[in-house]
């Protein structure tokens, strides 16, 4: 077999450069395609890399700790019988033509903006223009990056379009009263700006009960639903997320409301939490959160109530749940009706599709071919 690198690899749009944080393989491993082989810490959250090849890791380049950009060589995979040096000529020649900036420029996708009844909504498109589109909706204090391990792996057959919501990422701060019909509204309106008549709907916590509430009020637009922890599903949330994500202004305190998030708090990074502040502090942000959250949940207890519409959606639908949800209890996966696919990880918490990427993709995947 000839000579492999192994690459740093690009997550989603904002991401530039990585830090190797600690490699899961040995130096004369034998190393299988999928195979997890080191953790990656992005400005968004740490995820594992599964190697994108089979072979014997015959050379680590890259150390636990070093940070890197994208498409710098990490290590190398060969057949054992390959010289060293041949290896060593490999490496020295990856090194020497290696250039940065050619790098990034290959790699980025600029965003979009469509105007929606004036105010500017952001979105990226990734893939083909064939076949029906795939829409990603994100949920609360998030924005499209959320869906940075999910949208290339779903785009190679058709076009996928991931959303700002209004108040969210850079989007226009504009929610109007906050509720679930004005953002519902909001996105309806996106799809008929970019010229979507019909689509697959994939949907996080919020962007659940979004794309929930738009199967239900326009089903023939809608092939499938893939929901991701969705809201409505039952009536616990945790108040104190909520809370702690609008109020928490400084890194020490905003950290440990991350970490609710996910099953392993190590995947929380300091750059993920300064994102977070990042996006705060723009203008008409933080008031927009509070409008959001003060018609997404109240003492506790969800405002929104789609349960027991449910019976009513026809198309192929699945849920997707992390039994460590610490902001949305995954019991709320439980009694749903018997034409929704369930999907439950023992190891993930509310972003199970970016703790278990690649597991998750597999069950969007599956439901795009529905």
């Amino acid at each position: 077999m000839p000579i492999q690198p192994i690459t740093m690899p690009k997550w989603g749009l904002a991401m530039q450069e990585g830090t190797l944080v600690k490699w899961a393989v040995e130096e004369g491993a034998q190393v299988t395609s999928g195979q997890e082989i080191a953790d990656i810490e992005t400005t968004k959250i740490a995820n594992v890399y599964e190697s994108p090849v089979a072979g014997v890791l015959r050379r680590k380049v890259a150390q636990d700790g070093d940070t890197l950009p994208v498409g710098a060589l990490l290590a190398v995979l060969a057949d054992p019988a390959t010289p060293v040096a041949d290896i060593d000529a490999y490496v020295s020649d990856f090194l020497a033509n290696f250039k940065v900036e050619e790098e990034r420029a290959e790699a980025a996708v600029e965003p979009e903006y469509a105007d929606v009844a004036g105010k500017r909504i952001r979105y990226l498109k990734l893939g083909p223009d064939v076949g029906t589109p795939a829409v990603l909706i994100h949920g609360f204090g998030a924005d499209l990056g959320s869906f940075m391990f999910n949208q290339a792996a779903i785009a190679e057959d058709r076009p996928v379009f991931a959303v700002d919501l209004p108040g969210h990422g850079s989007s226009s701060k504009d929610v109007g009263d906050g509720s679930l019909d004005k953002l519902v509204a909001d996105i309806l309106a996106f799809l008929q700006v970019v010229g979507i008549s019909k689509a697959h709907l994939v949907g996080h916590s919020l962007g659940g009960a979004i794309a929930t509430s738009i199967a239900l009020a326009r089903p023939e637009r809608i092939q499938s639903l893939t929901l991701l922890a969705p809201a409505g599903f039952g009536p616990d949330i945790s108040q104190s997320f909520i809370d702690g994500f609008i109020a928490e202004t400084r890194t020490r305190k905003l950290k440990p409301v991350l970490e609710m998030l996910v099953a392993n708090p190590e995947l929380v990074s300091a750059a993920m939490v300064e994102d977070v502040l990042k996006f705060k502090r723009l203008d008409g942000a933080v008031e927009a959160l509070r409008k959001v959250a003060g018609r997404l949940a109240q003492n506790s207890r969800q405002v929104i109530a789609l349960r027991d519409r449910l019976p009513e959606l026809t198309m192929p639908a699945a849920v997707i749940w992390g039994e460590q949800d610490q902001v949305l209890p995954a019991r709320q996966a439980e009694g749903l009706p018997p034409a929704f696919r369930v999907t439950r990880f023992a190891d993930a918490g509310h972003l199970a599709h970016m703790e278990k990427s690649g597991e998750v993709n597999a069950v969007i995947k599956r439901q795009l071919t529905s």
